[in-house]
C-alpha cells in the first residue's frame, strides 16, 4: 500500500509542480525548490548530531506552535530545532516568531528517497507533528530511522475521519508507525482510534490554542482607536459583505461605531477592498499609515482594512465585539481564543466545527452563534447592552484560562521521549 500511495502522490506533484513553483514570489522559488527535494541549509542549522523536527503546515498551526516551541527550547537549549511549513505564510510567520536559531524550512515532499536524504542530513531524534497531518513516508522512514513520531495537539474533524475512514485498512499501518497521538479533545481521541490508531498510543491533553503567547506589546495605533469598535478577524470570500451589511444596519444607531475587517489571506486583500468600495463607506488600509506618527487619529473612516499580517491579535485589544471569520460563508471557523483572551463576546456564523469545544462557549453565554441574517440584530443587542457584553467577554476569558495547560503536558511528554545522551 505504500507503493501504491508513493505512485499516486508522484503522479500529483508531477501536475502541481509547475503551478505550485510558479506561485511563489521569485524570492521564496530556489529555497521551496532545494527543500521539497530534501536540500536544506545545513549552515543555518547546527552541527549537533540529534535535532527536534517540528512540523506546522500553515499559519494557524504555527501561531498555535509558537509558545511550545518556545518553552521546548527553553526546556532544551541544547537541542536545535527544525520548523517545516508548508505554505509560504507559514514560512513567514515562522521567521519572524520562531526561538532564535530555529531552522526553518518547506515540508519536503512525502517521497522515501527524498525523505531518507533528508532524515540523513537533519537527523533528528524525535518528529512532532502539530495537529494532524498524516503524511505516511514521513511517518515510515521516521519508524525506519527508529525516530519517534510525536501528534500534538491532534485534531481530526468528523469530516476527515470520514474520508479516513475508507482507507483505515491502509491508515492502521500508517499510524502504527506513529509513537504517541495527543489529542486535544476526546472526540478527536475516538476518531483517531476508530481510523486505526492503537487506543495505548493515545492521550486527551487539550488544546495549546488555549496556551497562545499573546503579546502585551499593543502598538500606539491600536491603542488610539476610537470606538466603539468591532473587529471582524480572519474573514473569507462573501463575508464582508455579510459583515458590512450588519455593521451598516448599527452605525447610525451608534455614532462613532468603527469595523475593523482582517482577512484571513494575504491574496485576499484587494477583493475586500473591493467589496469595501462597493458599500460606500468611508474607508481606510492599515497600510496607509505604516510608519505614520498619527496613525489613525486624523483619519477620517468608518471602516478599517487590516491589509498587514501578524497584527489581528494585537488588534483585537481595542475591540468592543469580535465576529469569527470563516464561520459564515465556508467551513470550520476561525480561532476565538485571541478575542476570549482579550474578554471580548464573540460572535459566530453557524460553521465552527473546526472548533468543538465552542459548544462550551455557547452554552456558557460566552459566544453567540447567528445566522447571517441575524449578524445585524445581535450587534445590536451587545452594542445597547454593554453590561451584557462585559459579562460575555469575561465568560470567553475565564473558559480561555480554565483550559490552558496544554503545553506543559506536552514538555512532559517529550522529556519521556528524549534520549538521555542528547538531553547532556
Amino acid at each position: 500500500m505504500f507503493l501504491i500511495y508513493s505512485i499516486l502522490y508522484a503522479i500529483a506533484i508531477t501536475i502541481l509542480f509547475v503551478p505550485q513553483y510558479l506561485k511563489r514570489p521569485r524570492d521564496l522559488r530556489k529555497k521551496w525548490l532545494r527543500e521539497k527535494f530534501g536540500f536544506f541549509d545545513s549552515s543555518r542549522a547546527a552541527r549537533n548530531a540529534s535535532r527536534i523536527w517540528i512540523h506546522a503546515v500553515s499559519v494557524g498551526e504555527v501561531n498555535a506552535a509558537i509558545p511550545f516551541l518556545r518553552k521546548l527550547k527553553n526546556a532544551h537549549p541544547e537541542i536545535p530545532l527544525i520548523l517545516s511549513t508548508i505554505t509560504d505564510t507559514g514560512q513567514k510567520v515562522s521567521r519572524e516568531k520562531a526561538p532564535d536559531g530555529t531552522t526553518v524550512v518547506y515540508l519536503p515532499f512525502d517521497l522515501r528517497f527524498i525523505l531518507k536524504r533528508c532524515f540523513e542530513k537533519a537527523r533528528p531524534t524525535l518528529f512532532v507533528v502539530i495537529e494532524t497531518e498524516l503524511w505516511p513516508n514521513i511517518f515510515r522512514v521516521s519508524h525506519e530511522r527508529h525516530v519517534p513520531v510525536l501528534v500534538l495537539n491532534g485534531r481530526i474533524s468528523e469530516k476527515s475521519a470520514k474520508g479516513y475512514r475508507r482507507i483505515s485498512f491502509f491508515m492502521k499501518r500508517v499510524l502504527d508507525r506513529g509513537t504517541l497521538f495527543c489529542m486535544q479533545s476526546h472526540a478527536d481521541a475516538e476518531r483517531i482510534k476508530d481510523i486505526g490508531a492503537d487506543e495505548k498510543k493515545v492521550r486527551v491533553i487539550n488544546n495549546f490554542k488555549f496556551d497562545m503567547d499573546i503579546s502585551q506589546d499593543v502598538p500606539e495605533w491600536v491603542r488610539e482607536m476610537p470606538g466603539p469598535v468591532i473587529v471582524a478577524g480572519s474573514t473569507h470570500k462573501g463575508e464582508e459583505e455579510i459583515i458590512i451589511d450588519a455593521y451598516r444596519e448599527n452605525v447610525y444607531l451608534f455614532p462613532g461605531l468603527k469595523l475593523i475587517i482582517a482577512p484571513r489571506h494575504p491574496e485576499r486583500f484587494l477583493e475586500a477592498e473591493e467589496v469595501i468600495k462597493k458599500s460606500d463607506i468611508r474607508y481606510i488600509k492599515r497600510s496607509e499609515f505604516i510608519g505614520e506618527s498619527q496613525g489613525v487619529k486624523a483619519k477620517r473612516f468608518n471602516i478599517l482594512l487590516l491589509d498587514t499580517v501578524g497584527e489581528l491579535t494585537a488588534v483585537y485589544s481595542c475591540a468592543d465585539i469580535a465576529i469569527m471569520g470563516k464561520s459564515f460563508e465556508g467551513f470550520g471557523g476561525q480561532n476565538p481564543l485571541e478575542p476570549a483572551y482579550w474578554s471580548l463576546p464573540i460572535i459566530c456564523g453557524p460553521h465552527m466545527e473546526n472548533f468543538p469545544f465552542m459548544d462550551e462557549f455557547y452554552a456558557e453565554g460566552a459566544a453567540f452563534e447567528v445566522a447571517s441574517g441575524g449578524l445585524a440584530k445581535k450587534l445590536k443587542e451587545l452594542l445597547m447592552q454593554p453590561e451584557k457584553a462585559k459579562a460575555a467577554g469575561e465568560k470567553a476569558r475565564a473558559l480561555y484560562l480554565k483550559n490552558s495547560g496544554a503545553i506543559d503536558r506536552a514538555l512532559d511528554i517529550i522529556a519521556g521521549l528524549i534520549p538521555s545522551s542528547v538531553r547532556q
